[in-house]
């Protein structure tokens, strides 16, 4: 699993404190952990990009100035302002071992179909899983191997190595196909 060392600072609660912050440039966050207060935070927007602009789960080392305790956490949220697209907010959640966590892990998709090599298109259905995982047991992302798949062919989630991981989704449900190419006719 990849790591980033994220440091950030305290900060006040409200949101006159949260536009003081943005406008020095910083962008106010949380982050929270079960059994544990809500911890008011703040950083350097360039320090949020490894965590933010990227498909991977990772896990964040979080220092906070003034606090010789270490936290392991997960972005849990993070809010977007449509026009500008600069991060406005973060969520951060702890990470405690033994207690499960629900995050959405990326797929990845692996080799180049039959299908495609034959004409084929080929056509992701999901992009992402949701699923409870211990954090001993995260994962950056779920591996799908597509090297088998012919034309008309579908791998479904009951397909993929989920070991350690739990979801709620239908097994049956499809993560990529290889369609025929629109115009195409077929030839039996």
């Amino acid at each position: 699993m990849n790591e980033v060392v994220l440091e950030v600072k305290k900060r006040e609660t409200g949101k006159k404190n949260s536009k003081s912050v943005r406008n020095q440039g910083f962008v106010p966050g949380v982050f929270y952990a079960k059994g544990s207060e809500n911890l008011s935070i703040y950083a350097k927007k360039i320090d949020l990009r490894p965590i933010v602009y990227t498909a991977q789960t990772k896990i964040v080392d979080l220092h906070v100035e003034g606090n010789n305790q270490k936290f392991q956490c997960i972005l849990k949220d993070i809010q977007i302002d449509p026009v500008s697209d600069l991060i406005v907010h973060f969520d951060l959640q702890g990470l405690i071992a033994g207690q499960k966590i629900t995050v959405e892990l990326p797929i990845k998709l692996v080799g180049q179909p039959v299908g495609v090599r034959q004409g084929g298109k080929l056509m992701p259905v999901m992009h992402k899983i949701k699923v409870k995982v211990l954090p001993k047991d995260l994962v950056e992302f779920i591996e799908a191997n597509i090297t088998q798949l012919n034309m008309g062919d579908s791998l479904y989630l009951k397909d993929l190595n989920m070991e350690n991981l739990e979801t709620d989704m239908n097994p049956d449900a499809v993560v990529v196909s290889v369609v025929k190419p629109r115009g195409t006719v077929a030839t039996d």
